[in-house]
């Protein structure tokens, strides 16, 4: 199987400590986490991870089901750049004084669909929002006219062919439970379980 960018996307309840137990499953398997954005999600209490990778199909699933297998983890789903609608936001920091004096950076900038976030007399800041390669040529084009500063927030995705996972929590709180009574096997034999 060969390696693919991947979108994990991970609804979670809030809780100190997890953001670290799902790093650890990551290092463990010596697998480098290219983008991690945590946020609320749709529904009230849930947060959403959207975490980027570069593996194969199988050890994104397996990354998946481990994941799920922690407490405050609801859902775990991947996905391929395809299958996701997805956005990052880059800022830019050049001197004003350039931008003042070369119309054609202006122009530049423009055709890029960058906008202006902050003008001070020493510098201006720039805000592009697309996909990496969208935000990674902005960055040589600016480079010759003295660019300060970049950063690049990681990855935003929505899932294209998905209800939300505010459906499916509604789905499954809607249905009832079994009539069926199961007995426990073990309850007879106290003595032969927790004998030491």
């Amino acid at each position: 199987m060969q390696k693919q960018e991947y979108t994990i996307t991970v609804y979670t309840e809030n809780q100190i400590g997890l953001l670290n137990r799902i790093a650890i499953i990551f290092s463990r398997r010596k697998i480098n986490v290219f983008s991690l954005n945590t946020s609320p999600s749709e529904v009230d209490s849930v947060h959403r991870f959207t975490i980027v990778i570069n593996e194969t199909e199988e050890v994104v699933r397996k990354l998946c089901r481990q994941i799920e297998k922690q407490v405050e983890v609801l859902k775990a789903y991947y996905n391929t750049n395809e299958e996701i609608v997805w956005q990052e936001l880059a800022l830019y920091k050049v001197p004003t004084d350039v931008i003042a004096a070369e119309v054609k950076v202006e122009r530049l900038l423009s055709q890029h669909g960058a906008k202006a976030v902050v003008i001070r007399k020493d510098y201006t800041v720039f805000e592009v929002t697309g996909h990496r390669e969208e935000t990674d040529n902005l960055i040589r084009v600016l480079e010759p006219f003295g660019l300060i500063e970049f950063v690049r927030s990681a990855r935003v995705a929505i899932i294209k062919a998905s209800d939300g996972f505010h459906h499916k929590l509604k789905e499954f709180e809607g249905h009832e439970p079994g009539s069926d009574v199961m007995e426990n096997e073990y309850l007879d034999k106290h003595q032969e379980i927790f004998s030491m």
